[in-house]
């Protein structure tokens, strides 16, 4: 099983690399620069191929995250622009640590004088300016909207046909975020076995290739994306722990996005999950 946390690289993505093996994980999720700016990260090489070396020799799996201002349905070229160049750097930071790919939230549009396809059609736009000019093995990973913002984003259908409809699909995977999904009401806890079905049907499962393992501190269908500790939100265990044992899953990291202090830390978190899995 591949747990793991999202981990600070604040002293560098080495040891990000080694703070999450120390913490008993299998995997883990970084920002590939300050996580409020998309400002190009000027990195050094050395140290992300020490993290890629590190990785490789202790069987450790990573994934990166865009930061949080990176929006894919933009009408400003000036800002479609500066918003490709920050996704082209994450990739290229993702590249150098042997990460699988960068997770990016499903884009989110607000413009009621538009018709509502041209967010969309913004989001494929600049996807397509994105991957047009990346040759690199990591992937874009389009992650799951928890309904905040508006419905956008929310359902297998839309991941899957916005993919298909890219011109480089085959550099786009997906991400599956459970609070995300519990919180838009594509999962209620209940219905994992009809989730899977949709998925397989969609073929959403065959380019999943990370996910996000968190509970929910507010009921299914709120619309609110507010993590909680696996087990101690509305989910609760017996649902995480029928997720987290699926099949279909076997093989992707789960990646902690929950609270951690100094009364529950993530090495505690990662050591229950390890608990509730009945295969290894």
């Amino acid at each position: 099983m591949l747990f793991g946390s999202h981990v600070s690289i604040r002293n560098g993505y080495l040891s990000a690399a080694k703070t999450a093996r120390e913490r008993g994980g299998k995997s883990f999720q970084y920002f590939p620069k300050n996580p409020r700016s998309i400002l190009i990260k000027k990195f050094d090489p050395v140290d992300a191929e020490k993290c890629a070396k590190y990785c490789k020799e202790h069987n450790l799996v990573s994934i990166a995250h865009t930061p949080y201002p990176t929006q894919l349905s933009l009408i400003e070229k000036e800002k479609q622009r500066k918003m490709a160049d920050s996704i082209t750097n994450d990739l290229e930071i993702a590249e150098a640590c042997g990460s699988i790919g960068v997770v990016v939230h499903f884009g989110t549009y607000k413009n009621e004088n538009h018709n509502p396809l041209e967010g969309y059609q913004l989001m494929i736009e600049l996807l397509n300016n994105v991957l047009s000019n990346w040759n690199g093995k990591a992937l874009l990973l389009i992650e799951n909207n928890a309904g905040k913002s508006g419905k956008m984003g929310t359902t297998f259908e839309e991941l899957v046909k916005v993919r298909k409809l890219v011109d480089f699909s085959e550099k786009i995977g997906f991400c599956f975020d459970t609070c995300h999904a519990f919180a838009s009401g594509l999962w209620n806890g209940e219905n994992w076995s009809e989730v899977e079905k949709k998925g397989k049907e969609l073929g959403y499962f065959d380019h999943l290739k990370a996910i996000h393992l968190n509970d929910s501190k507010y009921a299914s269908g709120s619309l609110r994306d507010r993590h909680e500790n696996v087990g101690k939100g509305h989910i609760g265990v017996m649902y995480m722990k029928k997720f987290i044992n699926s099949n279909l899953l076997r093989g992707i990291p789960m990646i902690l996005e929950t609270p951690s202090s100094t009364t529950y830390t993530h090495r505690e978190e990662i050591a229950f999950l390890k608990t509730i899995t009945t295969y290894s």
